[in-house]
């Protein structure tokens, strides 16, 4: 498998952390964004959306990073990371609309602003931010895992931007249940890093 990627991206490496974790081995192909590669022809043959990740499986293309985890988890049959059973399932998929939704317009968000100058009101963000993370720090109150008592797909698709959140100066301080959530992300075999840039708070 190819995984065309950019190593800045929470998208790209939501996706190469998935992989990562269930071993399967994968080319990381490079795309520069800021060269604007995502937008040239041959990329948008890939993806017409001009985003990454994209994933290239023997021809098989799979745009977006929550469509790869599905993706991957059906066809290697990962039940255990991507349940099938209705309720278990269920869960799983609120967790992906949260990470397609609130976290990417609160933490990713304000990440945006200070990694890639995105024009997003700050207050809004950071207010965006704050309401979703202090949910997420509830839910996981007396769980060590946002769904199952174990690992899931929920858990990935959550990661990267909650990782990265001091980036875009939302402090991670106040959650203490997200921070323990994070290292036991971080203790998984496989674990894979997200590429820090030191700026806002992670200054």
């Amino acid at each position: 498998m190819k995984l065309y990627h950019y190593p800045l991206s929470g998208h790209s490496h939501r996706a190469h952390l998935f992989l990562s974790l269930v071993g399967v081995p994968h080319e990381l192909v490079d795309v520069d964004l800021k060269a604007g590669e995502h937008k040239r022809p041959d990329f948008l043959k890939l993806n017409t959306l001009g985003q990454v990740p994209v994933l290239d499986d023997g021809g098989v293309i799979v745009p977006d990073s929550l469509a790869i985890i599905v993706y991957v988890a059906r066809k290697l049959g990962l039940e255990s990371w991507l349940p099938t059973e209705p309720a278990a399932a269920a869960a799983v998929q609120r967790w992906f609309s949260v990470a397609a939704g609130q976290l990417r317009m609160g933490p990713a968000a304000a990440r945006l602003i200070t990694v890639f100058g995105a024009k997003y009101d700050i207050e809004q963000t950071l207010a965006a931010a704050h309401a979703i993370l202090g949910l997420i720090d509830q839910e996981l109150v007396g769980h060590d895992w946002i769904v199952l008592d174990r690992p899931t797909a929920a858990d990935v698709a959550l990661y990267s931007y909650i990782a990265s959140a001091p980036e875009g100066n939302v402090d991670l301080t106040p959650y203490a249940q997200i921070g323990a959530w994070l290292r036991r992300v971080e203790a998984l075999p496989g674990f894979v890093p997200f590429q820090k840039t030191a700026i806002g708070l992670a200054a």
